[in-house]
């Protein structure tokens, strides 16, 4: 089968089960939590860092598509909706329980485990993994200095393949906005990458 039609078929299912959910279908709710889990997931740890609060806003996320599914209209795309409603919930989330601004990156936290390192450190990585691996780590720990407004530009981009016009409708900001966000969190990412000994990894 053909990398065309996978991509067709997945489409048509998730059309599917969004109109399924219009109509109250709950089942289809349980289809679409499982077809996003990881995705989602990736993308609230990514704004938030912590795992236990990426797990409270996914299933509040959840709740909220429940709630509000009936105002989707069929024709936008739901990967964009679902990741705003996610999105909103997750800021002002941040909003509230911390008193930095979203703007600024996060104060290092010099010698604590990142969920990444823990998802590494369950089993021992074969010898020919082992550079790659560390060069995860720098970019994972890079991600994570970078302020939200600007990680949250990279994990849609990279992570979720989103295109530009797909991740300002995520924002609800310009395209030009996320252009210029986008560019700006690159270039961050390459002076943290080079000051943390690691000058030729994006070039």
């Amino acid at each position: 089968m053909s990398a065309i039609t996978c991509a067709w078929e997945g489409l048509v299912g998730l059309q599917g089960e969004v109109a399924q959910l219009r109509r109250g279908n709950l089942d289809a709710l349980s289809q679409l939590i499982a077809r996003y889990q990881n995705r989602l997931y990736r993308y609230l740890l990514r704004l938030v860092r912590n795992p236990a609060e990426a797990e409270d806003l996914f299933q509040q996320t959840w709740l909220r598509v429940a709630e509000k599914i009936s105002s989707f209209d069929p024709r936008r795309n739901f990967d964009s909706w679902l990741f705003t409603v996610a999105r909103n919930l997750a800021l002002d989330h941040l909003r509230r329980i911390r008193p930095h601004s979203l703007d600024e990156p996060f104060a290092s936290d010099s010698g604590s485990e990142t969920p990444a390192d823990r998802l590494l450190s369950r089993e021992m990585l074969p010898l020919d993994r082992i550079l790659e691996s560390e060069r995860s780590g720098r970019l994972a720990a890079a991600l994570l200095e970078l302020p939200v407004v600007y990680r949250e530009v990279v994990s849609l981009r990279f992570e979720e393949e989103m295109k530009l016009e797909e991740i300002a409708q995520v924002l609800g900001a310009p395209l030009s906005t996320v252009k210029s966000r986008l560019r700006r969190s690159l270039e961050q990412l390459r002076l943290s990458l080079e000051s943390r000994g690691g000058p030729g990894e994006w070039s």
